[in-house]
Formats: C-alpha cells, structure tokens, sequence
C-alpha cells in the first residue's frame, strides 16, 4: 500500500521534486512567481555588455538594431521556467511593475514580432538556447535603476516556446564607470504611457528640454487617438512646446495632478 501512494505521488506531484540549479538565487530586485525554477544561473562576471535598442536582425552575418548600450561591468543572470499555471506575459509584466515600484526608469520595451527574432535574442544576445521560441510569443525591456543605483540597468527577456513552456530571464547589468545619460525611444514612451496609463518623468522638474520633447512628440505623434493630460509645475509650458512640435491642441489638456517632475496621464 505504501509503495503504491509513492508510485502516486511521484506520477502526478513532480513539482515537489522540482530543484533550482545548484548555487543558483534569486536576485533581490526581482520577485519570483511561485512555483517558477531556476533553470540556469550566471553569477557576477565582468563582461563588455551590449543591450540593444531596437529590433535586432542579422544582415551579412553581422547583429543590427536602431541604438544601443555597451558598457563594461558585473553581469549576473538568473532563467526561470515558470509553472503551467503562470505565463511569460504574467511573470514579465510582475517583474516590471516590481521595479517600476523602485523607480527604474524605462529604456527601451518591446513585444512579439517588433523584438525582431527571438533566435538571435536567445542565441546572440543573451547566449542561452532555452530562450528560443516563437517570435510572436516574446517581449523584452531593459531598465535603468534608480538613484543611486543607476549605474545599473535590468533586462527582462520572456519566451514561450513551441513546446508551450515558458520562460522569465533576468539579468543585471552593474556598470565599472558611470553611464551618463540614457534616453528611452519614443516608442517606449508610448508603449508605457498606453500599457499603464501614464508617466512619470520626475527629472523633467522645468522648462521643456529639447530631447525629451522629441521624444515625447514622436511618441504621441506615432497614435494620434490618444488625448493626454499633462500635470506638474511647468505643465502649461510643455503643452505649448508639445503644440509647436505638431501635437495637436486638442489632444491635450493641462491636468491638476501634484508632485515634481512631469505626469503624463492617458485620458481614457
């Protein structure tokens, strides 16, 4: 009798025998989903590190994509494989909001086929095979830490694969020398402002810059559906700046939202 309730339990409970990969953990940044594995862990090495910006393809043999950062630094990763009942969408999407929470700053975010292909993010980018899957079924954001933390950037890569596992890989990037200023892509900007309802660009505390307000035009200018509504100390301002770079007036509004910084706000 109590060789068949083994027999029984190891049939139909294998998630209880379920390990990481020795020496692997988690990194403290990032919550993990429960009941997801560790499936392959890099602990700290000092790496030149390349994040694109863009999608990436490859054209006579050589890795393309819009932008970048390189920089040298400690690069550890940790991979998850995430149980039936979690998806690659569910797990990317706690992961960003749990380091949204902290402050990171958004750099670039992509999803499905505007990635590019997800053999060369797997094979070329992050060098795991695990990370293989259909290109439509993959999305992939790097992030800035806060200050002062924000020498160090977060990539997030999630894959579902056509044997329908899923999977979560997390890698922090801690930079050797300053990296200056990073600016996000305006289809980015749209992409969070669309996703989560607003922005919050809390370093955008006066008169319009001339970066951000590129940035920021485009990015509207790219869905010109939305009405938005713009609060902070030097509102009234960026919306004159945003009109005279060809976003419409009656897109948008000035808001009465307080704080620092600037608060973009999707009207819905």
């Amino acid at each position: 009798m109590r060789s068949l309730s083994l027999l029984t339990l190891c049939c139909f409970s294998p998630l209880l025998f379920a390990a990481d990969v020795p020496g692997s953990q988690d990194l403290p940044i990032v919550p993990r989903l429960a009941d997801a594995q560790i499936v392959d862990y890099r602990p700290p090495v000092e790496l030149e590190r390349v994040y694109p910006l863009g999608s990436i393809r490859k054209i006579s043999g050589q890795l393309r994509f819009d932008g970048q950062v390189s920089a040298r630094g400690q690069t550890t990763s940790v991979t998850y494989e995430l149980p039936p009942e979690h998806s690659a969408t569910e797990a990317f999407t706690v992961a960003r909001e749990a380091l949204q929470k902290q402050g990171a700053e958004l750099l670039f975010w992509c999803q499905a086929r505007d990635c590019g292909e997800s053999s060369l993010w797997a094979n070329e980018v992050f060098g795991n095979s695990k990370l293989f899957g259909a290109d439509e079924q993959q999305a992939y954001l790097l992030l800035r830490l806060a200050a002062p933390k924000d020498d160090t950037l977060v990539a997030l890569y999630s894959i579902t694969r056509g044997n329908r596992k899923a999977y979560l890989h997390v890698e922090q990037f801690e930079a050797a020398t300053p990296l200056g200023e990073l600016l996000p892509t305006s289809a980015t900007l749209l992409r969070q402002l669309k996703d989560t309802g607003d922005l919050q660009l809390l370093r955008l505390k006066g008169a319009p810059d001339d970066n951000w307000l590129r940035l920021l035009s485009r990015g509207l200018n790219l869905d010109t559906t939305l009405r938005i509504s713009i609060s902070g100390p030097s509102a009234e301002a960026w919306r004159q700046a945003l009109i005279s770079q060809g976003v419409r007036a009656a897109r948008m509004e000035t808001g009465s939202l307080e704080g620092t910084g600037l608060h973009i706000e999707l009207l819905r």
